[in-house]
């Protein structure tokens, strides 16, 4: 069965209900039979959606749960033929915002990550800002998963940029003695931190020793082996991504990892 993820619902509840992107509180649109199967088809995507994929605060959580109950009573209420069926219809769920259950559900999902790092990935902790926290650890756990798919390059590429965003952050902690630092390497690079190259990070994070000696040259050769996404320099050096590319850039990440961590 295909994985089925928060953008995937989110992309057919706008094919199906395409006013609930827009919808305004107080903005009743009504529900009734006729809708029965388009609702049925939507909330039987939600239902495969991974559990660790549902990540929202507790508001946003409530109404989301309580309008998925809130379709499935109408449906069951829609199926089974009686004096209400017929008229039977929902707007919206008294205790919740005044906007259709679809919607809410809507507004939920796209809060939701179609990505969340398995259990094993690197905590990160040492990093303060929960949302770069959570895209790094989605990122080093796509190269896990990279890894142990046999995709060298993406694993090699990507675990590149994961160290270049881990030697940004720590850099960016620490801007006070970055002029001096750069300035006794002699190197010649833009004042906006975020133009450096991973060559640059590498270089000032070790004088300033933010890394070790031995990480800074785990993250050389990464940072060679990230090279080789371009195919003119792969083709000039005669060489490819593969397994051993893949290991060296995830030993940078673990070593960065390792030295960043208090």
């Amino acid at each position: 069965m295909p994985r089925v993820v928060p953008s995937q619902v989110v992309e057919l509840i706008d094919r199906l209900f395409p006013w609930a992107k827009t919808q305004l509180q107080g903005n009743r649109i009504i529900l009734q039979r006729r809708n029965a199967l388009q609702l049925a088809a939507f909330i039987h995507l939600v239902e495969q959606i991974p559990n660790e994929l549902i990540v929202l605060d507790g508001n946003s959580y409530a109404e989301f749960v309580g309008s998925i109950e809130a379709i499935r009573f109408a449906i069951r209420v829609w199926e089974t033929p009686n004096q209400y069926t017929e008229t039977y219809s929902i707007y919206d769920i008294e205790g919740f915002r005044p906007l259709s259950p679809v919607t809410l559900i809507y507004q939920a999902l796209v809060k939701c990550p179609d990505e969340f790092p398995t259990t094993g990935t690197a905590e990160l902790s040492f990093i303060p800002d929960n949302d770069l926290r959570e895209s790094l650890r989605r990122d080093i756990n796509a190269v896990n998963n990279a890894l142990s798919n046999g995709e060298w390059k993406a694993a090699t590429v990507l675990a590149g940029s994961v160290t270049e965003a881990l030697l940004l952050w720590a850099l960016q902690r620490n801007t006070s003695q970055v002029p001096a630092t750069v300035s006794k390497l002699g190197m010649k690079v833009d004042p906006d931190l975020e133009k450096w190259s991973l060559h640059s990070y590498i270089e000032v994070a070790a004088e300033l020793g933010m890394i070790k000696s031995d990480t800074a040259t785990q993250c050389r050769l990464a940072k060679d082996f990230r090279n080789l996404i371009h195919p003119g320099r792969a083709l000039r050096l005669g060489q490819v991504c593969n397994r051993g590319t893949a290991l060296s850039a995830v030993a940078a990440v673990e070593h960065v990892i390792q030295d960043l961590t208090p």
